[in-house]
């Protein structure tokens, strides 16, 4: 929100009446612990994360779509905590999340069991460059969204039918029949899928090693796109944002 809009937001709500030049000084003593929550010291382990990227516009000489990188923990007492917020500096890239998974490691955080994220090139690397036992967690909705990209619309419904036996197999070998089932059905039609979910293969299987409510929880990166969805509708509003800020 600009100065502005806050002031009006002041005046609308609770009929008090603040100047622009009030609400720029208390922002600036805002921004100062703000800078200091993004710095923060952070837990030694965390059982699970979960990293996602949001687009938002700003103007930076030009308005550009800019990545903000977006990390989720689930601390050992099971509560969820944001451990930072980054601006990238062009699009998604896993050379952008390797800085900010090394900035975690030098605020602490010397161990992470699992962590799940979407089917970013690079991006498990990333992640085991830093952590080197963490076991990365492909989510199965992005699997699944990347599946479309090589198949007709017509076909996805029938794709997906055919694909939840292999994602919700009891263990790692029914997902292997289970998917040569797919592959016989769908190959010759599709072998681009085949191969997308055999390239993904190594990140897709962890989570059947656990019992059905630990899978629910982290199959898929819904927990943190739910907070970045509420982060795309408090920016809508503004539309573009004037800089870019630092991180």
């Amino acid at each position: 929100m600009t100065t502005g809009e806050i002031a009006a937001h002041f005046d609308e709500v609770y009929g008090a009446k603040v100047s622009k030049d009030t609400i720029s000084r208390i922002t600036e003593k805002v921004a100062g612990e703000l800078a200091e929550w993004s710095s923060r010291p952070l837990d030694a382990l965390y059982p699970v994360i979960f990293v996602d990227a949001i687009v938002v516009k700003v103007r930076d000489g030009q308005v550009r779509n800019t990545p903000f990188y977006v990390v989720m923990g689930v601390t050992v007492n099971g509560e969820r905590d944001i451990l930072g917020i980054w601006a990238g500096d062009g699009q998604e890239g896993a050379r952008f999340w390797l800085q900010v998974f090394t900035e975690l490691k030098n605020r602490g955080v010397e161990d992470v069991l699992i962590a799940v994220c979407d089917g970013l090139k690079g991006l498990p690397e990333a992640i085991n460059t830093t952590w080197e036992q963490t076991v990365v967690q492909q989510c199965i909705v992005h699997l699944i969204r990347n599946s479309f990209r090589y198949a007709g619309r017509q076909h996805r419904d029938a794709i997906v039918r055919s694909l939840k036996p292999v994602y919700t197999a009891p263990s790692e070998q029914a997902a292997k029949d289970r998917f040569e089932e797919f592959a016989a059905e769908w190959g010759g039609r599709y072998p681009a899928i085949v191969q997308l979910w055999k390239n993904s293969w190594a990140e897709f299987v962890p989570f059947l090693e656990s019992d059905v409510e630990i899978r629910r929880a982290i199959c898929t990166t819904n927990a943190i796109e739910s907070i970045n969805a509420r982060y795309r509708r408090a920016v809508r509003a503004r539309g573009t944002f004037p800089t870019r800020p630092p991180r």
